[in-house]
């Protein structure tokens, strides 16, 4: 590598961590703005609760690329400022991390205490979502509340790409960019060729979306592949692990099927179906989850329109040998 040119190096990728964050910052400021205006106007007796469906509906209608603003993500922003509105010294830290981390924190810690060890600690680590995720859901901060402890010498010497740490759907919905999700490269290349692999079944299958985002709560989850089926009349979502079949992968998956029905899923549609699709180095596992709701007549022709499992398992072992090789 040419040593001379480093230091421009070095100004391109600080220049880019600025302009994220900077970007970031923004947003958080839109939302504690969004959710301060929509909380005031409630507490003041001039809107009702309804009006945040109102909001999102008329978004939608009036500004269809504008991303972002379901009724669900608007109720959050008011949690959002509420939650917040109290303890101004927080206010900095709420823009220091991107709004995927703050849902994390503020939908799952109880104190303020314990949100502002997990702002601290997410914006000193740098951590990503699921490491964030990971730490809340193993209690860190009560562990080190009791035992008075310091963190670890492996914690405190993580180091990430501050990028990864903004690379959040929310961001590029709010840019209106295509968003990168964080999985693997192995992983998106296996769900794009079995994606072109689906299609190319028949003309049933309509293409809906690739890491089609759902939220739960104040949670989000990505489901890898999602279709409509249009002799069957329903949604069909198709989940790639490349890992031995486990059971909590076909919970995981009628987690998303009941969320499909609740949410997406029009009121003349039949129940959403689910495709597991898992692949370890001995074997690959094809498993369909439908509905308890389906007569034993409707399972029997869900199955008959359905890609064959045998053909799945085939395009499966065919996709990771092609990337082994490619390798």
């Amino acid at each position: 590598m040419d040593n001379r040119f480093t230091d421009i190096i070095q100004l391109i990728k600080q220049s880019r961590t600025n302009a994220i964050k900077a970007v970031n910052a923004e947003l958080i400021n839109l939302y504690w703005n969004i959710g301060e205006h929509i909380s005031k106007k409630i507490e003041q007796s001039e809107w009702g609760d309804s009006v945040v469906t109102e909001l999102a509906d008329f978004i939608q209608t009036q500004e269809p690329e504008i991303k972002g603003f379901s009724d669900k993500n608007i109720w959050r922003m008011k949690q959002f400022y509420e939650t917040y509105k109290d303890f101004p010294k927080l206010s900095t830290l709420l823009r220091e991390i991107s709004w995927s981390h703050n849902l994390a924190i503020f939908s799952r810690c109880k104190t303020v205490e314990e949100r502002e060890f997990y702002l601290k600690l997410a914006k000193k680590e740098n951590y990503s979502f699921r490491e964030l995720d990971r730490q809340i859901s193993a209690s860190l901060f009560e562990r080190i509340m009791i035992g008075n402890s310091k963190l670890s010498t492996a914690l405190r010497e993580t180091n990430h790409d501050l990028s990864n740490t903004f690379k959040d759907s929310y961001v590029f919905e709010f840019l209106n960019l295509p968003d990168p999700h964080c999985e693997s490269d192995l992983q998106r290349g296996l769900v794009r060729q079995m994606k072109n692999f689906i299609l190319e079944l028949g003309k049933d299958f309509l293409f809906i979306g690739e890491e089609y985002k759902l939220q739960v709560g104040n949670s989000d989850f990505y489901i890898d592949l999602l279709f409509y089926h249009r002799g069957l009349q329903c949604l069909v979502a198709f989940e790639l692990k490349a890992d031995k079949f486990k059971p909590d992968h076909l919970g995981q998956l009628n987690f998303y099927l009941e969320a499909l029905d609740r949410d997406v899923r029009k009121p003349k549609e039949n129940p959403s179906i689910g495709v597991l699709l898992c692949k370890d180095k001995d074997s690959e596992v094809v498993e369909y989850a439908l509905s308890r709701s389906l007569s034993p007549t409707m399972v029997s022709e869900y199955k008959t329109q359905l890609p064959d499992k045998k053909l799945l398992q085939q395009k499966l072992h065919e996709l990771f040998d092609n990337e082994t090789d490619e390798k």
